[in-house]
């Protein structure tokens, strides 16, 4: 039996060479790619849910990105990219279910199409495979119901099942002697001479090190833990439409729009899932709780931080007017459908239905600057995934390895 699996439960005894903070996919990832790299290693993962994949990687449409949109050279780009092929080979490795369906990204309008060429030459910068421009006709070829002047197109773009992922990934943790305790937020972090000491509302637990990658509450595990973080995570809602089964035919992959580079949302667009609908969505309003999905969804605690943060309101500041469009495309049905009917002119309100909701997680820096990259934090014992948007869930078996790799001197 491995050691992790021999070590006493919880009663102030245990001294795990290290507990790993979160259940969503890059939790996982990253305490799969430490035992990979270090058989035996005593580990232990928390999870505040009482189940793997409760918020981002569950609640997100399912993509896995090419690599089109990230600045080249940043992690975004080069762990999405290598991401892309360690997540095809695990899913079929595994039985996780994944569909290399393609996508588009649609210019619809002449102004957008200086920017779909700078998006070409980025995706070819960042080594993503079989992109090309095509032309009206060639749009209509591979997705008959869209509209616009011209795409791109990236025939490797694909769906999957990430629940699924983070199940097969839970099941390898548990095989190699991982502990993984759910239902159990980490509410506190104390230094002791051997290492941390974890305090959640049922147990303690000991660890000589301490990875967290708690995504809505990345920055508070890391405050907690003595990493002082600069930047605050704001919440940002997405609400989903389906089209109705019976007109389901209207997309047959992933339909995009060219994104506005001055925001990290890549703008309503239609997907079809691994479970075969088609979502619609997302937008991106403020959410007014951390696991706000719902506008009846509130936190105090949470409003009142972004409400005291500088940040956020040289943030407001900048983007206001975006801010009252999208909160008020979120009551209007009709608003909503416009905005899909520039890609999809066919769509009408009859065609949708209201379905779910995620919830980004945004790091801002005081300056109300948008966090552009995956960030990472450190103090001697702990380091922290501070900021992990999407690519995140593509590229997290990538990630995994990147942070596995960073702190190889801890088990040295």
């Amino acid at each position: 039996m491995p050691p992790s699996a021999t070590a006493p439960r919880g009663d102030g005894a245990a001294v795990y060479d290290v507990a790993v903070v979160g259940g969503g996919i890059v939790g996982l990832a990253t305490a799969d790619a430490l035992l990979a790299r270090h058989p035996g290693l005593r580990l232990l993962l928390l999870e505040k849910e009482d189940d793997v994949a409760r918020h981002q990687t569950g609640r997100n449409s399912g993509v896995v990105h090419a690599g089109i949109y990230y600045t080249p050279g940043s992690l975004r780009a080069r762990l999405c990219v290598a991401g892309v092929g360690r997540l095809r080979d695990f899913c079929a490795e595994h039985g996780v279910a994944y569909d290399a369906v393609g996508k588009v990204i649609v210019a619809t309008d002449e102004a957008e199409l200086p920017r779909l060429d700078r998006l070409l030459e980025r995706g070819a910068a960042n080594g993503v495979p079989g992109l090309r421009m095509i032309d009206a006709d060639e749009l209509r070829a591979i997705e008959p119901h869209a509209a616009g002047l011209r795409a791109i197109h990236s025939p490797n773009t694909a769906i999957v099942d990430y629940p699924g992922v983070c199940r097969a990934l839970l099941a390898r943790l548990r095989a190699r002697g991982a502990r993984v305790v759910f239902g159990q937020p980490l509410v506190g972090v104390a230094e002791e001479p051997d290492g941390l000491r974890l305090a959640t509302p049922g147990e303690t637990f000991r660890a000589r090190r301490l990875i967290a990658c708690a995504g809505l509450h990345a920055d508070r595990i890391a405050r907690l833990a003595g990493a002082g973080p600069q930047v605050r995570i704001v919440a940002f809602r997405g609400e989903y439409y389906f089209l109705r089964p019976e007109r389901s035919d209207l997309v047959r992959g992933l339909i995009y729009p060219v994104p506005d580079p001055a925001l990290p949302f890549l703008g309503v667009h239609f997907t079809r899932t691994i479970h075969g609908e088609v979502e619609a969505g997302p937008n991106a309003v403020l959410a007014l709780a951390r696991e706000g999905y719902g506008w009846t969804h509130i936190d105090a605690r949470d409003l009142a931080e972004v409400a005291g943060y500088p940040g956020f309101w040289r943030l407001a500041r900048r983007f206001w007017r975006i801010g009252v469009f999208e909160t008020y495309r979120s009551f209007s049905t009709a608003a909503f459908v416009r905005s899909l009917q520039k890609l999809v002119p066919a769509v009408t309100a009859a065609d949708v239905r209201r379905g779910g909701a995620g919830v980004r997680a945004q790091a801002i820096d005081p300056q109300g600057r948008l966090v552009d990259d995956f960030a990472v934090v450190e103090t001697e014992r702990s380091l922290h995934v501070l900021n992990a948007p999407s690519p995140a869930a593509t590229a997290a078996l990538s990630i995994g390895d990147h942070l596995a790799e960073r702190v190889r001197g801890w088990f040295a």
